[in-house]
């Protein structure tokens, strides 16, 4: 028996955002501050609604742009590390790695959960801000949600949430 399985995939010029950021690596590395113009594709697995739509083409992207939004012209720190710190000091952010430190206007930063500022971490990041903001205004969760960041051309990240439906 043939059963249809439906996808809606946005990636628009303006799913991007442009942000400053370094990560640590191999334990005991880390990077010189740098950044990117990521762009962001978000994919959508599901049922067709009562409009017959898995989403609403619209809806998903005005949502994902929000999301991006908070990100976008930002110093991205990550809030979740073990080996990057971050201390609030007046209108500003320290951050600190072993002996090395800088100082950010807290305005001009997005705190992101994550242990790094990976573009895995980032994806995956989004993908539960999505998640989160679906559940929020009532809209049937998606069987599957996959974000792909994309940092440099022919460079990305994808990550792939799929709703356990034996719960």
């Amino acid at each position: 028996m043939i059963s249809p399985r439906f996808q809606v995939r946005v990636t628009k010029d303006y799913l991007v955002f442009s942000s400053g950021h370094f990560i640590t690596y191999l334990g005991n590395q880390c990077e010189r501050i740098h950044g990117h113009n990521y762009r962001t594709a978000v994919e959508v697995e599901g049922d067709l609604d009562e409009n017959h739509y898995v989403i609403d083409f619209i809806a998903l992207k005005d949502l994902t742009k929000s999301i991006l939004d908070e990100l976008d012209h930002r110093m991205m720190l990550p809030t979740k590390s073990s080996l990057i710190q971050l201390h609030e000091d007046g209108s500003n952010i320290r951050v600190t790695y072993g002996d090395r430190y800088w100082s950010f206007p807290r305005d001009e930063c997005a705190l992101v959960p994550v242990a790094n500022t990976t573009a895995e971490l980032l994806a995956d990041h989004i993908a539960g801000r999505l998640h989160e903001a679906m559940s929020a205004r009532g809209w049937n969760l998606p069987r599957v949600l996959r974000v792909e960041v994309e940092e440099s051309f022919g460079q990305s990240a994808r990550v792939e949430w799929r709703l356990d439906e034996s719960v």
